[in-house]
């Protein structure tokens, strides 16, 4: 008797354990996943490795490699205003520049004023936010924030919290943390983390300064690229116009030789400094210079990018050893693109393609296959309306962009977008104001060049122009083909297709 009631004891034991595990299985599966957004800036699809390209083998990126191969890449991930503020506003709002009220680089989000931050606050997330904010005003929706003022600084970073605000780039009564900004931003990122409510999911933005002008390193990248020459992109002596129908000038890299110059020569008058100084370019030719400074200028660039790819690895490796890894949704991207000598330009703004790219990584064990690709067509403004998928949440009326969840199994929805509208405001007559459109195989663009009172822009309006690009025969936009009357069907259909657009996203009627 005794025997049978031993047997019977242990066989509810192992029930009672089964269950438990069923319990177990079912809670985790309900459990909504930790967030970890890692945002650079200008960090450009050229310089990740992952993306192909004449820097593909000169990159540090095995960081990158690594989340890339664990998750899935953005093949055609684009932003709708090709600037770091309005960028930024469009990932945090799911909004567009004329919905968010963020055109250039002098506005803040309304007071009040909708963004995923809040809309995960709302459903018992854990939102905080460490680096680069640069939208002007204290920052909302999030329970913890430590940014850096205006642009920050690289080296002994000042960063300000809620205890210490002052709106602007402000940071006299900030703290300075020393150290290079990178590095200082993933340690505090986390070292806050660590001491999270581990009762509650978090959302936590790591927003790094880098890799924005002036392109600081750490010491041990100085000599990364020594006696190297990189190679160059095919249009970069490109020079005034072009050859190619361009229809305005454009940043070119002459510009930042003159930054150059006029930091080292008057280091307490310019607005920051940059490293390597000074640029000897005496005795040099119109294209032995330009060679000269693509060869300093994409140095700097992968030096301040090495440092990014040190710090991916640090945060993936942390949430290795907490043990959170499996159930943490991690992204890196950056605010836009840039160009990398490309057209013989520096910058960012255009709808060009080295400007209008995101590169973006996703991954997340728990459903998200490694090492997978997507062509389908993602906007910035859809990254917020993804979170919120992830987080349980049904789409806030809000957003105007669409989750792409499902886009990331291989289910792309069959009215998914075959295009996107793009819209640039801040005018100035190289970078004229303009708009466009861009699908799998075509780009539009009306440069219409007026400030229409935007802060920041020109007064100085320039002439309405058209250009159009066959992405599939001109990848590297080398040919205006907008009077090639072979492609006067698609031009007028694209066209067309503007209007539509501009009513589906609620683009105001502009003056002109």
């Amino acid at each position: 008797m005794a025997n049978i009631m031993i047997r019977l004891g242990c066989y509810l034991f192992i029930l009672l354990l089964l269950n438990c595990k069923q319990y177990d299985n079912r809670k985790d599966s309900d459990e909504k996943p930790n967030i970890l957004f890692i945002l650079s800036d200008d960090h450009t699809s050229q310089a990740w490795g992952i993306y192909g390209g004449i820097l593909q083998e000169y990159v540090q990126n095995d960081n990158l490699k690594r989340l890339a191969g664990e998750g899935v890449v953005l093949n055609n991930a684009f932003c709708t205003n090709s600037i770091c503020s309005p960028s930024r506003a469009s990932m945090l709002t799911g909004q567009y520049s004329h919905k968010n009220q963020v055109y250039t680089l002098s506005e803040p989000l309304p007071k009040g004023h909708p963004n995923i931050a809040k809309t995960l606050g709302e459903h018992g997330y854990q939102t905080a936010l460490i680096g680069k904010w640069h939208l002007v005003e204290q920052p909302e929706g999030f329970q913890y924030f430590n940014v850096l003022p205006g642009q920050g600084r690289y080296w002994n970073p000042i960063l300000k919290n809620k205890a210490n605000w002052q709106d602007g780039p402000d940071g006299t009564m900030g703290k300075v943390y020393d150290g290079f900004s990178t590095d200082v931003i993933t340690d505090l990122t986390i070292a806050h983390l660590k001491q999270r409510d581990t009762s509650a999911p978090f959302f936590m933005m790591c927003n790094f300064k880098a890799t924005h002008e002036p392109f600081e390193y750490p010491e041990r990248f100085k000599t990364l690229y020594e006696g190297v020459d990189i190679p160059e992109p095919e249009s970069l002596l490109d020079f005034g116009l072009g050859n190619g129908g361009r229809t305005f000038l454009g940043q070119k890299l002459e510009n930042m030789a003159i930054r150059w110059e006029k930091a080292y020569l008057h280091p307490d008058e310019f607005w920051t400094s940059y490293p390597g100084l000074p640029f000897i370019k005496e005795g040099l030719d119109s294209i032995a210079l330009r060679k000269k400074i693509y060869q300093k200028f994409v140095k700097d660039f992968m030096r301040c990018g090495a440092a990014i790819n040190d710090n991916i690895g640090k945060l993936l490796d942390y949430l290795e050893e907490s043990g959170i890894a499996e159930n943490t949704i991690v992204i890196y991207t950056a605010d836009q693109g840039y160009f990398l000598g490309e057209h013989g330009f520096f910058d960012k703004r255009l709808i060009y393609e080295e400007s209008l790219r995101m590169p973006f990584v996703i991954r997340y064990p728990k459903e998200l296959k490694g090492g997978t690709r997507i062509d389908d067509i993602i906007l910035n403004i859809d990254f917020p309306a993804l979170l919120a998928d992830f987080a349980g949440i049904e789409k806030p009326q809000y957003m105007q962009g669409e989750s792409f969840r499902e886009n990331l199994k291989g289910n792309t929805p069959d009215d998914w977008r075959q295009q996107m509208y793009y819209q640039y405001w801040l005018h100035h007559p190289n970078r004229p104001a303009h708009f466009g459109i861009r699908n799998h195989r075509y780009k539009l663009a009306y440069f219409y060049g007026k400030g229409l009172d935007m802060h920041g822009a020109s007064k100085e309006d320039t002439p309405p122009t058209w250009e159009f690009y066959d992405l599939e025969k001109d990848p590297k936009e080398l040919k205006n083909a907008i009077n090639d009357s072979l492609n006067a069907e698609i031009i007028k259909q694209m066209k067309g297709a503007i209007k539509p657009l501009q009513e589906q996203y609620e683009v105001p009627d502009l003056d002109f």
